[in-house]
């Protein structure tokens, strides 16, 4: 794959697609979309729950085949085209929401409420097995399943168990890799579990998965002088003069020690360096350059989740859409080994 500048443009950067297909589900703004296509993948479309999510992915991506509904529902369809069948993969990023550890895990475990990830009534924890019952019905010859590393964290364990036990019970050789996006050319720390799959009759052997691409740091990617950030909120700026080089983040209240009647813990609040690569971008919160002292801007989030530069937000907060989306690069690294040591696909980048 060719090695991609901060601010890549999609109409340049993808190769000539090699014939495999992929299809998504969760595809939300297609950040995992953008990366099959840079590894040469032919992405048909996906299933997403969120009418703005649909339009943003519609824009950007023009899919074959766009399902938007509840992949409940989309596992019910008795008119699917054959071509969503033995798929070379099929991609899934079941909504993190109720395995992250910066939530409240357990307490929404088996509850319907209205989530964010598509403003309807539903469950969330259960999607990782929904997802399984997909890759059973579609029969793909492999498939990836990624979510955080909370999936396998305390009492979540037992999800990550009957993953394992639904795919190979459905034919599946499973293999499971935490991987950091920072070791495989994005610009961001990010820490996320990949199952992968691939068909018991097919007799892949087990794929080698290794990244330690040189890390970009901040430095590398700031817009420096920026004009176009949002302000420090009240509450940040009285605590701020009682920050100091080093502390990673206001979560933990670095600061608030240091001074004992300002604000109580922002745990979502996280400050960033120049010799740093920045930590893991979420959807919602806030990112404080140190050298500056601002905000970061929306170039700045779309330069550390990997986005290109010809990517239409429609509208949508970028850093929600970013936080949001597996990082184009992440998939890519990932999808360009499983085209060479599985399918034996070498791509003409020119």
């Amino acid at each position: 794959m060719k090695k991609l500048s901060i601010d890549w443009n999609q109409a340049e950067a993808y190769p000539k697609p090699s014939g495999l297909k992929v299809f998504g589900t969760f595809v939300c703004g297609g950040g995992s979309t953008m990366g099959y296509k840079l590894a040469g993948f032919d992405h048909l479309g996906g299933v997403e729950i969120d009418k703005r999510l649909e339009i943003l992915y519609r824009n950007n991506h023009n899919p074959k085949h766009f399902y938007l509904e509840d992949i409940r529902e989309f596992n019910k369809r008795k008119d699917l085209p054959n071509e969503l069948f033995n798929l070379d993969i099929l991609d899934g990023s079941p909504p993190c929401t109720t395995f992250s550890m910066c939530g409240k895990r357990e307490a929404t475990w088996g509850k319907e409420k209205v989530f964010k990830e598509g403003q309807v009534m539903q469950t969330l924890d259960d999607l990782v097995f929904v997802y399984c019952d997909t890759i059973a019905r579609l029969r793909p010859k492999t498939a990836i399943l990624e979510n955080v590393p909370g999936l396998v964290a305390g009492r979540a364990k037992g999800y990550a168990i009957e993953v394992y036990d639904r795919l190979e019970s459905a034919g599946y050789d499973v293999q499971m890799f935490m991987l950091n996006s920072a070791t495989m050319g994005v610009p961001q720390s990010r820490e996320r579990l990949f199952f992968v799959a691939r068909r018991r009759d097919l007799n892949y052997p087990q794929l080698r998965l290794q990244f330690n691409t040189t890390p970009t740091y901040f430095k590398d990617i700031v817009d420096t002088g920026s004009n176009t950030h949002k302000p420090l909120w009240p509450s940040i700026k009285v605590r701020w003069p009682f920050v100091e080089y080093g502390d990673e983040s206001l979560k933990f209240a670095d600061a608030k020690y240091r001074k004992k009647n300002t604000y109580n813990a922002f745990f979502s609040t996280s400050i960033i360096y120049d010799d740093i690569v920045p930590g893991a971008l979420t959807s919602n919160g806030t990112t404080i350059y140190y050298d500056e002292v601002r905000n970061l801007n929306d170039l700045e989030y779309r330069r550390i989740s990997g986005f290109p530069a010809d990517y239409n937000f429609c509208g949508l907060n970028i850093r929600y859409i970013c936080g949001m989306s597996v990082p184009p690069m992440m998939i890519a690294q990932i999808a360009n080994q499983m085209r060479l040591q599985w399918f034996n696909c070498h791509l003409n980048d020119d």
